[in-house]
């Protein structure tokens, strides 16, 4: 048996939560996964757990009553690619597979923490106000947006975001997210890119109110991430959904100018014309609306764009520990 369980916790967000409840002294924790990247092998041989299962398996065995003893699930495992077609599995995969273990929590008294996403929020018309009386009228602009809004909407008709937390992550970026391939972070791609030709590309902006890297995301570090998850842990009075971001959108050229300076390279960027199979979806401006965190008594501080790139490029990327 184990106290927590962590889907996708051989993965990025979930494999530094892990590690997060290991310096808490926490190891008894059941990691489900899909091993289908020898990086996500590596990662969890980072961790300290009582076991792992296959994400598949995990279904079946809580269907047939095991794992009674766990307190809590951190739901992070997910297709998280933008691109996926497959809405059939999207549908079975992110959404009721999320409901099956929300289930599981409510029904014996448990904590549950899912990954929604802020692309639930599309092109961001509405803005983004994680009010809950808005969720219905979010629009998502690709299948796995989508995936996570149906959830969301399960959770809002059922009354359960009374009793588990739903967390909008916005750009999250940081150690571990290596095996994710065209989806890990640009910091990740820069720092390769930069290392071998000592230039950054960045996409043109097509829009006159932004200048070339001038578009403007939320870039989250992970740390800071697995920070509120934790303390939402913590606090089982808070519930409902969430953003999960700075609170203060920067834009692509600061990134880049933040991964030269980690670097101590003289900066060199160039634009290129961004494909045209992504312009009519592209978002040029993403920001988390924080204060109903802070409301509920999330206070700490997240990470300057500037110092959390610092960390990740020297302590992780440039020894190897990606």
């Amino acid at each position: 048996m184990a106290k927590f369980i962590v889907t996708g916790g051989a993965g990025f967000i979930g494999c530094n939560l892990a590690m997060a409840l290991n310096a808490r002294g926490e190891d008894d924790i059941l990691i489900a996964d899909d091993l289908n990247h020898p990086l996500k092998e590596r990662h969890l041989s980072l961790v300290r757990h009582s076991g792992y299962i296959d994400k598949r398996e995990l279904r079946q065995a809580l269907r047939g009553g095991a794992h009674a003893d766990c307190t809590a699930v951190f739901h992070l495992g997910a297709c998280s690619s933008t691109t996926e077609t497959d809405e059939a599995y999207l549908a079975d995969n992110n959404t009721a597979y999320t409901r099956e273990l929300a289930e599981w929590c409510l029904a014996g008294g448990r904590r549950f923490i899912y990954a929604s996403s802020a692309s639930t929020y599309g092109a961001g018309e509405q803005g983004y106000s994680d009010d809950e009386s808005l969720i219905p009228s979010l629009r998502p602009l690709n299948l796995y947006g989508k995936s996570k809004q149906a959830f969301d909407m399960i959770a809002l008709e059922n009354g359960w975001l009374k009793k588990i937390v739903g967390l909008k992550f916005f750009n999250v970026f940081g150690p571990y997210e290596d095996h994710k391939g065209s989806m890990r972070s640009v910091i990740h791609k820069a720092f390769g890119e930069i290392g071998t030709t000592g230039t950054l590309k960045l996409f043109k902006s097509y829009r006159p109110e932004y200048e070339d890297g001038g578009q403007r995301r939320d870039f989250v570090y992970v740390k800071d991430v697995v920070a509120q998850m934790l303390w939402f842990h913590d606090h089982p009075e808070a519930n409902g959904i969430f953003n999960c971001g700075t609170g203060s959108a920067r834009s692509w050229l600061d990134l880049g100018r933040a991964v030269f300076a980690a670097m101590g390279v003289p900066e060199h960027i160039e634009f290129i014309e961004m494909p045209e199979t992504l312009r009519a979806h592209y978002q040029y401006f993403t920001e988390a609306e924080m204060g109903k965190a802070r409301a509920v008594g999330f206070t700490r501080p997240f990470s300057s764009l500037e110092d959390a790139a610092a960390d990740y490029v020297r302590n992780y990327l440039a020894k190897g520990l990606c």
